[in-house]
């Protein structure tokens, strides 16, 4: 019985090329429906008279902004004001993050106490604050603020230190000479500073004895931060606030707008990544805790040199979520006046009118933002990754 001759399948039912296919047409459909929606876009924009275009970037912003990390005026472009705003929103990030990675710990870590108060505590503060929006909490802390008494009558609870309806003042270095070289050479000082210390760490971990002292290694960036202003002829000198006429002149400060902004991020995405410490933390093997005890480890020596460790594992993942959302709910800036991107852009929209430009430039900024922590909390995932 002879068998029947094996038929070659068409092009198309072939697996391999069937997949390649279909990825195609989808790729093909989305830039199709892509390229009408832009045309028709600037078509419409065009039959109304309306000008495309990011040329408006270099014209005169002509508008004031009350908190920028490097000098601004009205007289210049519009490109520099929304990079104020965005400086602005970096500082909000970077600052809340921190903060809020460290009220988390804390108080993911006390909900486990076995002390009944510190865990009663810290659980009120989780479901209290978890559920009120955040937008709510934003305008509770800036009317606290604005509570306060004021310049005249401010709070000094320490010398040089004031809190009133101005904001919180305080001591602050101030540097005379090129700043801009001397800000430049801290980052760069406190990286050499970090990656001698890796260097030394390895070496002790491979040969079982420390070749530099690691609080020698501490002190390596401050010496070349010193020596960076010897050579740049920068010096410092701490300024301190001071109640001058009917307002309180020098120091830094932390204004309502700010102050209510960083406190109300900070303390409600606190509530979820206590809550993620606390999972991290439960997740890891109570065998683990109690062969540490009959070595006679601490407490805090466990919990510091096992526990922790081991939970970063299952923390990472979802803290990386809320450092996103923390960043993407300061746009919120804008109901209390803080002059974040999105405000800035806002004015700059309503002046210009180039509603599709300025809301084109938050996406891409907010979308750099979250990209750049993305893939710096993904390179710390997998170093915190145990060996399998």
């Amino acid at each position: 019985m002879s068998s029947l001759p094996k038929q070659t399948p068409l092009p198309w039912n072939r697996p391999e090329y069937r997949a390649f296919f279909y990825q195609f047409l989808v790729v093909l459909t989305l830039v199709a429906i892509g390229w009408y929606l832009l045309s028709n876009t600037l078509e419409n924009l065009q039959r109304q008279n309306i000008a495309t275009g990011f040329a408006f970037l270099g014209a005169e912003s002509a508008f004031e902004i009350g908190e920028s990390l490097i000098p601004y005026a009205p007289t210049d472009s519009y490109a520099r004001a929304l990079l104020v705003g965005s400086l602005n929103t970096v500082k909000t990030a970077v600052i809340g993050i921190v903060l809020t990675v460290l009220l988390g710990t804390v108080m993911g870590i006390a909900r486990l106490s076995k002390n009944g108060l510190i865990a009663g505590l810290a659980a009120v503060y989780v479901e209290l604050f978890r559920n009120i929006p955040v937008l709510l909490q934003l305008f509770f802390w800036y009317a606290l603020f604005h509570q306060l008494p004021g310049p005249r009558q401010a709070l000094e609870p320490f010398s040089g230190v004031f809190v009133c309806s101005r904001g919180f003042l305080f001591p602050a270095p101030r540097i005379n000479g090129p700043e801009g070289l001397v800000l430049l050479l801290v980052p760069l000082a406190l990286l050499l500073g970090w990656w001698l210390c890796r260097k030394n760490r390895i070496y002790c971990e491979s040969h079982g004895k420390n070749r530099i002292h690691p609080a020698f290694l501490s002190l390596v960036p401050v010496l070349l931060v010193l020596g960076a202003n010897v050579v740049a002829g920068a010096t410092w000198q701490m300024d301190v606030p001071a109640l001058q006429g009917f307002n309180i002149r020098g120091g830094g400060i932390v204004t309502p707008e700010f102050g209510a902004l960083l406190l109300g991020l900070v303390i409600y995405t606190g509530t979820f990544v206590a809550e993620i410490v606390r999972s991290g933390i439960l997740a890891v093997d109570k065998g683990q805790v109690e062969a540490a005890k009959s070595l006679g480890l601490s407490n805090s020596r466990i919990l510091y040199l096992i526990v922790l460790p081991q939970a970063l594992r299952v923390i990472i993942p979802p803290l990386t979520s809320q450092m996103l959302n923390l960043t993407k709910n300061s746009t919120l800036a804008v109901a209390v006046g803080y002059p974040d991107l999105v405000s800035v852009a806002n004015t700059t929209l309503n002046q210009t009118g180039q509603a599709i430009e300025a809301i084109s430039i938050i996406m891409v900024v907010y979308l750099v933002f979250s990209l750049v922590t993305s893939l710096f909390m993904n390179w710390f995932n997998k170093r915190a990754i145990l060996p399998s």
